[in-house]
């Protein structure tokens, strides 16, 4: 019986489209492991879904105009037609709105509240009483009782930083409430996530093959140590609580969205005809498990996930969760927010899918946060899948077509050369195979990369264009032997280059479809001999300077967003580091300075840049910023902020920038400037 393998892909965001951070990180290594294990001849259930439910839902949903549910299936099509455009098909894509997932949860709720898994505790809340409601924290602004800012949050201040309670803020006022808010006494369920710590520890512990990321950042909280988790929350938008005495209360997103897996999972065997077949693979102790996420996501997927399967006892645990780090754009953290971000559907209006899939699978930030270069991607596609991969086919089924009247030639008898260059095809699938289980996609690249050199020197080494002249059987040795080459390079690449594979397979005159063969037994087939090969066409075409010009010159202007101008879920959480050094004389270089905002206007237009007029020490001297979604300008007049001095100058839509100023992203993209906890001197060194 074939090996039993249940893949998830982290669930993105329902409230806008994706890009290639998420891509990169989660979706597109899971599906060149999902096609892997196919070719292997494995029992492969792929599933993932939208996340539907939570505050970053319902405040886009309202940023809009429309209700929660309208949001979620607007987005869904959007972003499950740009993954199947991009070749990342699943099983099922589902959504956490569905009644399927909150059967599910709540299922999955009233076994673990039938073993004593939650506690109800009181705790304060913002209520407003216009409204009859409690708020959430997101829902609610303040005066910062740490640095006096009028513009805090109800979970953190955009001032100085601090994580905050709602109930902490001075003078708390919501948009969505006519009256003054109260704090009240509300009920809420809690995990108890503190007792599983020792249990959860040991299971870590047994996990030495994980990536040393996901391991170190569990150790952290394990460090720290675990505490109970509240569960629920008072939105009228989510899975609601299966209990009688809380109305209005639906479970916490990070309690019920993995179970986007497990209902994800119930849908595809409805649709097999089986609804109880994910009952093969979730309760299945011989099941491999693989859950593909971003860095932000390990604490839910390796501590709180793992806890929730281990109390209800009946599912399978994860094998492996292979967590990626993030994608910069440009040296630059990508954000949404300022539109510093590639969007797959725009690429895919401009470019086929493979070569960005694989230049994000060359750069796959696997250990580190990796960067992507519209420059890169250029050099990629030209220097390695078009002068390789591209070069070596394209000789090869030409020179078959014009000398040897499109019939794949008999080889007669193998030179030494022409053995060691079939031993080195038959010994592809192990090299990039390994790769691939071990979630290397970066060094499957590279095996790739090794066997087009291979594969191009030993095209020159036989110079077929001379022999074919002097000595023919010789010539058709040659080619016979490239052919070979060709056909194993089909499938090997395949996973990353699933279309590009298909084109090369049919190319080569090859029966079937590529991603129908057994990857074990990719061997050298004699009987290819005397095939017609098929129509040869231009694997990969070359990219022009004027075409990545364009695509540079897009990245952060407004007038590129989406359609209604939405923003999908930012690539990087805050708090979040990268993870490349500087040395102590390159940080010295860089002159942080105090500065008072004198004046601030908005800049002609656009809506969202300002154009602030500072004060360092005896100097005055103005940048140009993009923080209007944040900030007023009468906000902004006599703030204390940090700039970094000693930037050359630039030139922004005709106004004249002298210098940058510090700031953070909330959780929705809006920025959050940094600046001194109380006032210094205008010009004081940050050191």
């Amino acid at each position: 019986m074939a090996e039993k393998i249940l893949v998830t892909d982290a669930l993105p965001y329902a409230n806008g489209k994706l890009h290639i951070g998420h891509i990169a990180g989660v979706h597109l290594p899971g599906n060149i492991y999902v096609r892997y294990q196919r070719l292997k001849g494995r029992d492969v259930v792929h599933v993932s879904g939208s996340d539907d439910h939570g505050v970053a839902i319902t405040l886009a949903a309202e940023k809009q105009g429309i209700t929660p549910k309208e949001l979620v299936d607007k987005y869904y099509p959007v972003i499950r037609g740009a993954l199947e455009d991009f070749g990342i098909v699943y099983d099922n894509f589902s959504q956490t709105s569905r009644p399927v997932h909150h059967e599910t949860a709540r299922d999955y709720f009233r076994r673990l509240d039938e073993k004593g898994c939650f506690d109800v505790r009181e705790v304060d809340q913002i209520y407003c009483p216009a409204n009859g409601r409690f708020l959430p924290d997101r829902y609610v602004e303040g005066t910062c009782p740490h640095c006096g800012s009028d513009r805090a949050r109800g979970d953190q201040c955009e001032a100085c930083g601090t994580i905050l309670d709602a109930t902490q803020l001075i003078d708390p006022h919501s948009d969505v409430c006519n009256g003054p808010l109260e704090v009240r006494p509300a009920n809420h369920w809690y995990f108890k996530l503190a007792r599983m710590s020792d249990r959860l520890q040991a299971w870590i512990d047994t996990k030495t093959h994980w990536k040393v990321n996901v391991r170190n950042y569990c150790q952290g909280w394990f460090n720290e140590g675990l505490s109970d988790r509240p569960i629920s929350r008072d939105l009228d938008w989510g899975v609601a609580l299966p209990i009688e005495d809380a109305p209005g209360k639906v479970m916490y997103v990070w309690f019920e969205n993995t179970l986007g897996y497990v209902s994800s999972t119930r849908e595809w065997a409805v649709a097999q005809g089986d609804p109880d077949r994910w009952k093969d693979y979730w309760l299945n102790p011989d099941c491999k498990l693989v859950n593909f996420l971003g860095k932000d996501n390990i604490v839910f997927h390796a501590i709180l996930w793992p806890a929730m399967i281990m109390e209800h006892g009946d599912f399978v645990l994860p094998s492996e969760i292979p967590a990626n780090e993030f994608l910069n754009i440009e040296g630059q953290k990508l954000s949404t927010s300022r539109n510093w971000a590639v969007w797959l559907d725009e690429y895919l209006e401009d470019f086929p899918p493979d070569p960005m899939r694989y230049c994000l699978a060359s750069i796959s930030p696997e250990t580190k946060d990796s960067d992507f270069t519209w420059k890169d991607f250029q050099a990629r596609n030209n220097n390695e899948l078009a002068d390789i991969f591209g070069n070596f086919v394209n000789r090869t089924l030409t020179f078959i077509n014009r000398y040897f009247d499109g019939a794949i030639p008999e080889p007669g008898t193998f030179s030494p050369e022409d053995r060691e260059m079939l031993s080195t095809v038959a010994g592809a699938p192990d090299r990039v195979g390994a790769c691939f289980e071990s979630f290397q996609v970066r060094g499957a690249v590279r095996e790739l990369i090794a066997l087009g050199n291979q594969c191009n020197r030993y095209f020159n080494d036989q110079a077929p264009w001379n022999t074919r002249k002097t000595d023919r059987a010789r010539c058709a040795a040659t080619l016979h032997v490239c052919v070979q080459a060709v056909r194993v390079l089909a499938v090997v690449m395949s996973p990353i280059l699933p279309f590009s594979a298909e084109r090369l397979w049919k190319m080569a005159g090859l029966e079937g479809r590529v991603d129908e063969q057994i990857w074990d037994e990719i061997e050298i087939d004699a009987s290819l001999s005397g095939r017609p090969i098929g129509e040869i066409e231009i694997l990969f075409h070359k990219i022009e300077d004027d075409a990545i010009d364009a695509q540079i010159a897009r990245l952060g202007r407004s007038d590129d967003r989406g359609d209604d101008g939405s923003e999908s879920e930012e690539a990087e959480p805050e708090g979040s580091e990268r993870n490349e050094l500087i040395s102590i004389e390159d940080f010295r270089q860089i002159d942080l300075r105090i500065a008072d905002v004198v004046a601030a206007e908005p800049v002609p237009g656009t809506d969202r840049l300002l154009r602030l007029q500072l004060r360092i020490g005896a100097e005055e001297r103005q940048i140009v910023s993009g923080i209007a979604p944040g900030y007023t300008p009468e906000k902004l007049v006599g703030r204390q902020i940090v700039v970094v001095a000693n930037l050359e100058p630039a030139t922004i839509r005709g106004v004249e920038s002298r210098g940058m100023l510090l700031a953070a992203e909330d959780d929705g993209g809006a920025p959050i400037l940094l600046g001194p906890d109380a006032r210094v001197k205008s010009g004081s060194s940050v050191t």
